[in-house]
Parts: C-alpha cells; structure tokens; sequence
C-alpha cells in the first residue's frame, strides 16, 4: 500500500477557466499537506502537461469555454494507454456526475466545494492511482524476470526463440541470411568447483558483458543454461560473415577473469547454424548450431596431431568443388601468443546439391582445424565449428647446444 508520504508527495494538476475557484482549490491542497500541486486554466494545455509531467491526480472542471471537462477526458485516453485516467470531476451540476464518470471520470466533487468531502475524495483517489501504479510496475518486473535471465540480466530462451523468429522473418523478406551461434564455457565447472558458485556468478557476469560488448547493437545474445550462451546474427549474405565475429567471441571469452583477488580462465567453443541452408524454423535452427557446437567440441586437438589433418585438408581442398555444404572446424591449439604453423582450412562435407566451396577462415585465429567426424546423413547444410583450446600444451622448443650436447 502507499505511504501517506507517497500520498503527500504525488504529482496533482488543478484545471479551471475560474482563477478564483483555480486559487481556492490549490490553497485546499497547500492546506491538506499536498507538496507538489500545478494549475492551469488553460484546458487545451492539459494533455501536453499530462505527457510530460505525468500527474497521478487531475482536478478538472467539466465546464469551461471553448474546450470543456469531456473533451480533455477524451484526449487524456489516448495518453493513458492502461486505462485508468486519473481525473477527479469538479461540477455544480448533479446531471453532470453520472456523465462525467461515464465519460471516464474515476470520481466527482460537487461545487461548492465541502471540505471534508475534498480531502477524503482526494486522499482516496490518490490512493488508488498510487496502487495501481505500483501494481503495473510489479506487473512489469515480472514479465522482464519471466522474459530475461536473473543473474546476467540477458534475455532467456523464451525471449530469445521470439527474437529469433522476427530476425528468421526479416532474412526471408529481405532475401538474406541470419545465423544462430551457440556457445558454451569450457573449464567453467572447474571454477565452480574449485573457487563456489559466487565466483561462477561473477565470471558469467563478466562473460556476458564481454559478448555484448562484441556484439552489434541489432544482435540478440542470450543466456540460455548454466554456461551456454546464444547470439542470434541477422543481416548476413554467407556463412564467411560469421567468422570474424566469431573471433572477436572466443579472444573475448579467452581473456582472464578477476574475481575476488584471483586470475581466472576460460575457453569456449562455438557452434553456428545458417538460416535457411540448416534450418528454417527457430527451433531446427537452434537444435543445428547445439550439433554444431557438439561437433566442434569432439574435434579438438592438440597442435602436434593437426599435421596430418592439414596435409589431408590441401587434398580435400582440391575436391571440395563438389561438395554443395562443409563443415568447418576452425580452432583448436590456441597457444600462449605463440603463432600456429598449421593454417585454417575449409573441410567439404558430402551433401546432395550444387558446388559450393569456402575459402580458408581469415585472421586473426592462428591455428588449423580437424578433420570432421559425422557423416553427410547428419548434417543439412553448413555449420561453422569454432574452437577454443586455452590450455593446448605449447610447442617444444629447440634444446641449445652444449660441449657435452650436441646439436
């Protein structure tokens, strides 16, 4: 319920053509305790100062010149969108009452003016004009909690299936492509783990900020588990456009984490599906960026076992013509700032359709990527695998020479 502080302290506007009556009502105010009391005798004013201000109580005479009491009522519902005007009708006219309250009026005070009636109509309606706005904004905060994740304030999987859907609806209008990128924190149990849940918390504060912050302003990221995390991209013309903003993700994700005194960190891998080549349907479309991310999770490996897969990549680069979808890894070994010898490469997957074929992923990853192990029955389409292996063991280096060594 409403403080009798909050009572004191609402916003009340006075409308009278009557500077006399326009006095009397604002000094009743003044007298009653009431802080912040405006007049005007100007009624066409009203509903400009009713958008600006924002009254909770509207004392208003119904009969004036020019523009009368019912004509602002009706203006003022056009402001007040919830339905409930907060308009309190003056009148010396008892026919006028029944009118003024079908017309939207929540009560009346008759002229002249008693003053134990003012005070207790005012206190009432004020009341509940108080009540109701603290109703609609409890109303509000849960349908944010119901819509958005409690802990990072991102919107959550309901909220962001209905983004996605109006992006899925703006790709097919516009004749382009959108993608669903799905990520998850490797390493991130272990914090858990080692440090509580209070340090998790305040690393998946941090990984949220980080994601938003690389992402455009017209992308959605969500949370949608534990340690997974979903970016919805509209606006694309190929699977290539996920690439670099996948990069800026993982070094993002890859930075260390301060928590209480301590350096934490983290990596993370990514799963991207295309909208329409995977999917065309919201759920499909997540379903094929979660397989995606799966994928690129089994196919990580240690630099000293991308040798063989990179020689058998400029193979399968040579016959990737026929492939009409591919699978990229792109990932795995990242190391220290030490540069990876093994370059990216696109691996063709088999599926029935034209030829298409993907160049290498550009910088600034550093290192190759791994032979996929699905087979062609599992996919539709093209995923893009990305993936992060902070903790890969750096590359051996040469032992120098010494009088009892030799090189």
């Amino acid at each position: 319920m409403p403080s009798r502080e909050d009572i004191l302290n609402a916003r009340i506007l006075v409308v009278d053509d009557n500077a006399d009556n326009l006095e009397l009502m604002c000094e009743i105010l003044h007298d009653g305790g009431y802080r912040d009391v405006s007049a005007t005798s100007q009624p066409e004013q009203v509903c400009a100062m009713h958008r600006q201000h924002g009254y909770d109580l509207i004392l208003l005479d119904l009969q004036m010149p020019g523009f009368n009491g019912f004509q602002v009522m009706q203006g003022l519902k056009e402001i007040e969108q919830g339905g409930y005007l907060p308009v309190l009708a003056l009148t010396a006219q008892p026919s006028f009452k029944i009118a003024a309250l079908e017309a939207g009026a929540r009560d009346f005070i008759s002229k002249p003016f008693d003053l134990m009636e003012v005070y207790k109509r005012i206190h009432n309606m004020l009341e509940v004009r108080l009540l109701y706005r603290e109703l609609a904004q409890y109303s509000r905060q849960q349908q944010a909690l119901a819509l958005h994740d409690a802990l990072t304030g991102l919107p959550n999987r309901r909220l962001l299936e209905d983004r996605i859907g109006h992006v899925l609806q703006h790709a097919a209008r516009q004749q382009n492509k959108a993608a669903v990128m799905y990520l998850d924190l490797d390493g991130f149990k272990a914090i858990n783990d080692t440090h509580g849940h209070a340090a998790g918390d305040a690393v998946l504060k941090q990984v949220a900020q980080r994601l938003t912050g690389c992402s455009r302003k017209e992308d959605t990221v969500a949370r949608v588990g534990g340690d997974e995390f979903v970016i919805v991209m509209g606006s694309l013309n190929q699977l290539d456009d996920t690439c670099e903003p996948a990069a800026k993700l993982i070094e993002a994700v890859a930075r260390p984490y301060l928590v209480e005194g301590l350096e934490l960190t983290l990596s993370t891998s990514i799963g991207v599906a295309l909208f329409p080549d995977d999917a065309s349907e919201v759920n499909p479309l997540i379903a094929a960026a979660d397989g995606a991310l799966y994928a690129a999770k089994r196919s990580g490996k240690i630099a000293a076992a991308l040798r063989k897969q990179c020689a058998r990549s400029k193979a399968s680069r040579k016959s990737s013509r026929r492939s009409s979808a591919a699978v990229w890894a792109a990932g795995a070994a990242w190391q220290r700032p030490l540069a990876c010898p093994f370059p990216y490469f696109a691996q063709p997957f088999p599926h029935a359709g034209g030829h298409h074929a993907h160049p290498p992923c550009p910088a600034p990853l550093r290192c190759g990527s791994h032979r996929h192990r699905r087979k062609a029955d599992r996919w539709r389409g093209k995923s893009f695998l990305v993936h992060h292996r902070a903790n890969a063991p750096a590359p051996a280096r040469p032992v120098p020479a010494t009088p009892d060594r030799p090189a």
